[in-house]
Parts: C-alpha cells; structure tokens; sequence
C-alpha cells in the first residue's frame, strides 16, 4: 500500500535541523577556541561532521522517519561523530581525546536532544488533546442527564391522581 502525500515525514526540515546544529557545534567550538570566522577554516572544520552526518542518514534511512529518537537519533548521532573523528584523522585535524569526548557530548546533546524535545512536545499536546476530547465527551454526558432529568419532572406522575376519579 502506498504512503499518502499527507503521511510522509518532512525530510527536509529535519535534515536542516541537524545541519544547522552540526554547524552550531563547529561555530561554538572554534569560538571556544578563538579562532577567527573565515570560511575556509570554518568549512576545514566542519566538512568532516557533515559528511558524518550524511551517512548516518544514508545508514538509518532516516528519511523513513527522521525524527525518532531510537534508533535513527541516536545512530545519526554515533555515526556523525565517529565519521567525524575518522575523517579528520585521516585529513590530518586533530582528535584529541577531550575534543572527542566534548564532540559527543555535544553532538548527542545536539542530533538526539532536538529529537526528545519533539517527542516531549507531542506527548503534551495529545494529553491536551484528550482532555478536552473528554471534557467534550463530559459535557455531552451532562447535557443528556439534565434533559432526562428535564424530561421526568414534565411527566405526569403515574401515582397521582385526578380529581373527581
């Protein structure tokens, strides 16, 4: 059966955003180290996580479902910093092990955090979502009670009876 239009996951804002947070990752860093914004030393820095992240989306095929947390979030994430790390060893850029370590911290926190917001942020809104299904489902509930109750005090009483009888 084929996925309607409707059904597919957005793919491109998905990819964008762990784009743009792999470059945030490379802009802090070099600031962190004040080195200075010039493109190429940026691109140097950066070309390495981003072909990292390319293939963890092309290993997870996350245009199936680019936002889940497990295990495409976490494998985009892994395969981002290893590929990352081999890549500039093999270009001839540092992998010092607290900049290892720093970089998986913060491309985690980065490719997987985003991930878990989005799952937090739906799950707020089904909870809100049900309540006010149920608060829905409540008031038609009460409306059916008060016109039955409407009802019976309009019907004549059966043990009542009428004058002159």
């Amino acid at each position: 059966m084929s996925e309607t239009r409707a059904a597919r996951p957005k793919v491109l804002p998905d990819l964008l955003i762990d784009l743009v947070l792999v470059f945030a990752f490379v802009l802090i860093g070099r600031r962190s180290h004040d080195e200075e914004f010039d493109l190429a030393g940026v691109w140097e820095t950066a070309w390495p996580f981003f072909a990292g992240l390319l293939l963890g989306w092309i290993v997870t095929r996350a245009w199936r479902s680019p936002d889940r947390v497990w295990p495409t979030g976490v494998v985009i994430w892994l395969v981002t910093v290893v590929g990352g790390m081999v890549l500039r060893a093999v270009s001839g850029q540092g992998t010092d092990i607290a900049f290892i370590i720093v970089a998986t911290v913060t491309l985690g926190a980065f490719l997987v955090g985003w991930r878990l917001l989005g799952v937090w942020i739906e799950r707020i809104a089904a909870r809100r979502v049900a309540k006010k299904q149920a608060e829905a489902d409540a008031a038609i509930v009460n409306a059916e009670a008060q016109a039955a109750a409407k009802a019976a005090l309009n019907r004549p009483d059966p043990n009542r009876r009428t004058p002159g009888i």
